[in-house]
């Protein structure tokens, strides 16, 4: 099967592009946030290629006003990967590794949208991403994370906010082999994971981004973790062995402040102070919208909203969260601030938070 991208100089495997290896899990995915300055406006996007389920998917939501606007698509890919649109949602490589456009055609629903985004410094490579089940591969994947500036326009219901200074954000590319599309028909012996701790906190500050993620075991051991401060200047700085504590919201799963030490004396505090945002609008953990699941149909189109009360602790739209926070960083005896996000997904124990069960609420 030849399709567009088999024309550029893409292949990694003696097959067409169309043919991504042999693993029914491949995805190839974009995703986006950004919000203004004060937090009061955020907004995020994805877009994911699911070569061997044929699927290509993609979604766009605003929080506006404490209502978070949910615009989901999904189409059948015939196995072409050079076409970036889903419906209403399209993306534009206008500078590969610096410069993408967004677009959201106005349509039946309420949001519609250009806008670009600039990046401040190469893509950061994160750690290769691999995580077995038992024999069986749950995660074999590599991602790039990109801070930049955005520009353009948005609309929700009409009401049109044009993008001025400081609106920033993150991008990230990711591919490799997750979970996707309907569920396995038979699970590992050993069952499947009823663990998982994931933090990713991407910050922005005046003059250099600040990239830190970790995932843990029960026992706290990370498995996957980095901290990097990268210079508009084109500067990097790796730490391998960063640590950090969480203090919780009391009787959730959700943080009040976290404080990581990079070293050295470099210390990174982020507190939220902005709206939450549910990862279930983009497709994750979502019922009837999960990445790579097949509708039926050449093109499905649907919206919906999540009032903000409707994105608090025991709503399992809203237990894989991206919070708006402040950021302060404590860097060779200057401290810098700043505002960034702070993703978080905590299933099952945690012994150095104090996370217990499944979905047991931390003290």
């Amino acid at each position: 099967m030849l399709t567009k991208g088999d024309d550029y100089p893409l292949h990694q495997t003696s097959e067409p592009i169309a043919f991504a290896g042999t693993d029914r899990n491949f995805y190839d995915r974009y995703f986006f946030n950004g919000y203004s300055p004060d937090g009061s406006v955020f907004f995020a996007a994805a877009m994911g290629f699911y070569p061997q389920l044929g699927i290509v998917d993609a979604s766009f939501c605003v929080i506006a006003d404490g209502v978070q606007h949910n615009l989901r698509a999904s189409r059948r890919s015939g196995g072409e990967r050079l076409d970036l649109s889903v419906g209403p949602i399209a993306i534009a490589i206008d500078e590969p590794l610096h410069k993408v456009t967004l677009r959201i055609a106005a349509g039946d629903g309420p949001l519609a949208a250009e806008l670009t985004f600039t990046g401040r410094h190469f893509p950061i490579e994160e750690p290769r991403f691999i995580r077995r089940n038992g024999t069986r591969l749950f995660m074999d994947y590599t991602r790039m994370t990109q801070n930049g500036r955005w520009s353009g326009w948005l609309s929700v219901d009409g009401a049109r906010t044009d993008l001025g200074a400081g609106w920033t954000g993150t991008r990230d590319r990711s591919w490799g082999v997750r979970p996707v599309g309907a569920a396995e028909p038979q699970p590992p012996p050993e069952g499947n994971f009823n663990q998982f701790f994931w933090l990713w906190t991407p910050c922005n500050f005046d003059a250099a981004s600040l990239f830190f993620h970790s995932n843990d075991d029960g026992v706290g051991a990370p498995w996957n973790r980095r901290g990097v401060i990268s210079g508009d200047d084109g500067t990097e700085r790796h730490f391998d062995a960063p640590g950090f504590a969480i203090d919780w919201q009391s009787g959730t799963r959700r943080i009040a402040q976290m404080t990581a030490d990079l070293g050295g004396g470099r210390a990174l505090t982020l507190t939220p102070a902005g709206p939450v945002f549910a990862m279930s609008g983009l497709g994750y953990t979502h019922p009837v919208w999960g990445h790579g699941l097949d509708h039926g149909a050449e093109l499905a189109v649907a919206h919906d909203r999540l009032t903000e009360a409707e994105r608090g602790w025991g709503n399992p739209l809203a237990m894989h969260i991206q919070a708006f926070v402040t950021a302060e960083l404590i860097d060779g005896g200057r401290t810098h601030h700043g505002v960034g996000v702070l993703e978080q997904l905590f299933v099952g124990p945690h012994s150095p938070t104090g996370l217990t069960g499944l979905m047991d609420p931390a003290a």
